[in-house]
């Protein structure tokens, strides 16, 4: 294809055939100031800004319309343009507030208060200073005639999910209508007539009635803050328009992997998560999904079932992503990971994949952590779990169970067997004492303990028994449920605050009220009574809300002769657990409040070549906050065994997603699918039941995986807030200052214009008019002062431009520049 080749202020550039003016300036890097035109939007033609000047033609063109032509000679910067640009502006701002803009004091004012009077409706929007709109306006100049702004009282609307609307500062570009339409495909918005303006509305009465995606592309593209994010404070950011991704602890890129969903490309979308995570499926089950509440999707209706959608690509795995993966060279060097739970397994895997021989040491009979001895088979099948730690056995982890660190395998011995780094991943397997007296009697166990005896085997039968459980936390709503399932009359959970501030998730509590457990709330235990050294009652108290405590929730306060009793066979503590750390403080480790101390950002500890992560550095968490510790471990330690710390493999090439998304009808309204259950029998829990019998019978996983229709259907439901981080940035102007020097001055010609002169904070010091320019800054250079930068433009009547850029810097700044004596002629 044949280039055309141009001119533009001087400059040589080379355009494919039908680049207009405006695309073939902004690829040469030349500046053209737009408000109706954006790099990612049709243009639109209706600002006017773009105005420039073709040699040999007496009318200006709008850049954003014309096609460029062979031998054209564009000239962006003219006096004819500049003017001409003032006047459009002028027009634009009559319907736009600007007080502020031309105010001396704008530079950090607050906008709650006005020195000048200026009615708080006639101010400029909480944009000010980030505002796209002032940019240009500073860029193109504000006339000194320009009229003052009328409010109107046009519609502001903000009682619509994400997306505010302020009319009042619509200046009629048309951006959000051109990419709700031509670039998304969504269209559903039109242009309406209120009050002599033009304006922007719904197609509907509702941006929902309308068939909005709520993609929020509009609030993107908008050069003023007529349209803002409602759930976001600042400058929206990466964080702040995709917080599915940004609260993921594990780091998983959650649009894509439920974009892949949504095109039915399953393979696909495992990959995305296992670039991330060796667990996606037991994520599926147990994952605390915090991407979950902060899906903007919820803001509408119901969030993206996220958890659910990972789960469904996780158990349809027909193990295509390992073909994808490419295996690392053998470095030779050793690491020894105490503890196979999700932090100490996620380190192993992702060390071995970047070519390091991992060997994990784990007290317990199996592998797995919390997730194999604390997660009940209900929520987390042991099959499920045993699959995905196969596979990074597969990848070449040994794993050693039954291998106990400080009995069966110490320090010195590792290094020994030439062990180059250390990891320590323990987890918090130790129970919090419930602190009241007879606590020590039988019958009274942690609920840690329990839950880790049903998993390994060896389950006590509860037929006919009341057991109370204390907590209020998962770890309490696992041994209440189990402690039905094994065969328990009536199971009590005890929890000295209200229902609304446990910090159990709510599908966990919801499960427990409907299998029976009953609920005992704003309720203390207060001693354990028994006989012959046996439970056989809790004495209890009640309480009321004081104020908030450092947990953010109210402090429970006893009621004065509010004590009773309740009937226990069984009490199970369930209030937290803690790390088992006499032995390493033994080893020289830093340990602050029970926990082991590391460097935040390399999760190193205070001992050379030993790392630590998971619930022994955070306390008892969450797994997909340990498996993020692991993967972070990993970084740091290949880097400290020579490597790059390169975790991210990507499995799945990611190509640029289309952005149009097309209308959905109804799509605000659509609703997560439903959720099916295999709901525990409790019909027969007093029959007696062997506890093997128990778990095969009344432990079988309690809710069932997605159908392909209900992923896809569910992964529909998705706003696709990630293409609001492909739309390119708007060009801002340029910082048209130079260095005022002998080489600069050189190429100023030698003609009519006016030039301005700055500090070493750009900070003009002296605007003059001249009828040599190159000879009066030359003479200048002679005396620089404290003169560092210069700008300048060309115009023959140099005496009447002079006098308007003053006018404008003592409207702005309420005083003349230091350089320019109180009788300079402003008129």
């Amino acid at each position: 294809m044949d280039m055309i080749k141009l001119t533009i202020d001087g400059n040589p550039v080379e355009v494919e055939p039908g680049v207009t003016l405006l695309e073939a300036a902004r690829g040469a890097g030349i500046y053209i100031p737009a408000l109706c035109s954006h790099p990612d939007v049709p243009p639109g033609g209706v600002c006017g800004l773009c105005a420039v000047e073709l040699a040999g033609r007496d009318d200006l063109v709008q850049a954003c319309e014309v096609k460029a032509e062979a031998g054209m000679v564009v000239l962006t910067g003219t006096s004819k343009v500049k003017d001409y640009r003032r006047d459009k502006l002028a027009a634009i701002m009559a319907g736009h507030p600007h007080s502020c803009l031309t105010c001396a004091q704008r530079e950090g004012c607050s906008r709650s208060q006005c020195s000048s009077g200026v009615a708080e409706k006639e101010r400029c929007c909480p944009n000010l200073g980030n505002c796209e709109l002032q940019r240009v306006a500073n860029y193109v100049g504000i006339k000194s005639d320009t009229g003052r702004y009328q409010y109107l009282d046009l519609p502001v609307i903000s009682d619509e999910p994400l997306i505010a609307r302020d009319l009042n500062l619509c200046i009629g570009c048309q951006r959000c209508l051109r990419v709700c339409r031509d670039v998304r495909g969504v269209d559903a918005l039109q242009l309406a007539e209120i009050k002599g303006r033009t304006v922007v509305m719904p197609k509907e009465g509702t941006l929902a009635e309308s068939g909005c995606r709520f993609c929020t592309a509009c609030v993107e593209v908008c050069p003023t803050g007529a349209l803002t994010d409602k759930d976001m404070s600042g400058k929206a950011n990466e964080a702040t328009i995709v917080p599915c991704r940004s609260s993921c602890p594990a780091g998983i890129d959650v649009p894509a992997y439920v974009r892949y969903i949504a095109e039915e490309k399953f393979d696909e979308a495992l990959g995305v998560l296992r670039e991330k995570t060796p667990f996606p499926a037991s994520l599926g089950r147990v994952c605390f999904h915090p991407c979950e509440e902060s899906c903007r999707r919820g803001r509408i209706n119901e969030s993206v079932s996220i958890c659910r959608l990972k789960r469904f690509v996780a158990d349809e795995d027909s193990g295509w992503w390992r073909k994808q993966l490419n295996a690392a060279l053998p470095t030779g060097r050793n690491v020894a990971v105490i503890g196979a739970g999700p932090a100490g397994l996620t380190c192993a895997y992702y060390l071995a994949r970047m070519g390091h021989d991992v060997t994990v040491f784990e007290a317990l009979p199996v592998a797995g952590g919390m997730m194999a001895v604390g997660i009940p088979d209900y929520r987390l099948p042991k099959d499920v779990l045993a699959k995905e730690i196969k596979i990074i056995e597969d990848m070449g982890v040994v794993i050693k169970t039954n291998t106990r660190f400080g009995k069966d395998i110490t320090l010195n011995e590792l290094k020994r067997r030439s062990y180059d780094i250390v990891y320590f991943a323990i987890g918090a397997h130790n129970d919090q004492k419930l602190g009241i007296p007879g606590e020590e009697m039988d019958g009274v166990v942690s609920g840690i303990s329990m839950l880790r005896d049903v998993k390994l085997g060896s389950a006590q039968v509860l037929n006919g028994k009341i057991v109370l459980v204390v907590g209020g936390g998962n770890v309490a709503m696992d041994s209440a449920r189990t402690a039905l399932r094994l065969g328990a009359q009536e199971v009590h959970v005890i929890y000295r605050r209200s229902k609304e501030e446990m910090p159990a998730l709510e599908e966990e509590i919801l499960e427990a009220e409907s299998e029976g457990v009953i609920f005992d709330f704003l309720t203390a235990p207060v001693r354990v009574l028994g006989n012959d050294g046996k439970i056989a009652e809790l004495e209890c108290q009640r309480m009321e809300l004081g104020d908030v405590d450092a947990s953010g929730r109210r402090r429970p306060v006893p009621v004065e002769d509010s004590n009773f009793v309740m009937k226990a066979d069984m009490l199970i503590s369930a209030i937290g657990q803690e790390v088992q750390t006499d032995y390493l403080s033994e080893l020289g480790l830093e340990i602050e409040r029970g926990l082991i101390v590391v460097d935040k950002e390399n999760a190193c500890t205070s001992i050379q070549g030993i790392y630590a992560g998971g619930d022994a550095v955070r306390g008892p968490k969450s797994v997909t906050e340990a498996i993020g510790d692991g993967r972070k471990a990993a970084k740091y330690i290949d880097m400290a065994l020579g490597g790059d710390g390169e975790v991210e493999e990507e499995i799945v090439k990611r190509e640029k997603p289309d952005l149009f998304i097309g209308n959905m009808p109804g799509f605000a309204s659509l609703k997560r699918p439903g959720q099916a259950k295999r709901p525990w029998n409790s019909a027969n829990r007093t029959a007696p039941c062997l506890a093997e019998e128990v778990v095969l019978a009344k432990f079988s996983e309690v809710e069932l995986n997605m159908t392909e229709d209900m992923a896809v259907g569910e992964a529909n439901r998705c706003l696709r807030c990630d293409l609001r981080l492909l739309f390119n940035e708007v060009p801002a102007p340029p910082d048209s200052w130079l260095e005022f020097n002998e080489e600069n001055v050189a190429k100023v010609p030698n003609c009519e214009g006016v030039y301005q002169l700055l500090n070493a904070d750009k900070i003009v010091i002296a605007i003059v008019g001249t009828a040599t320019l190159r000879e009066t800054l030359e003479e200048q250079l002679e005396s620089p002062g404290n003169t560092c930068y210069f700008g300048y433009e060309e115009d023959p009547m140099f005496t009447s431009r002079q006098s308007q850029l003053l006018q404008m810097f003592l409207q702005e700044y309420g005083h003349l520049p230091e350089g320019n004596g109180e009788d300079d002629d402003l008129f």
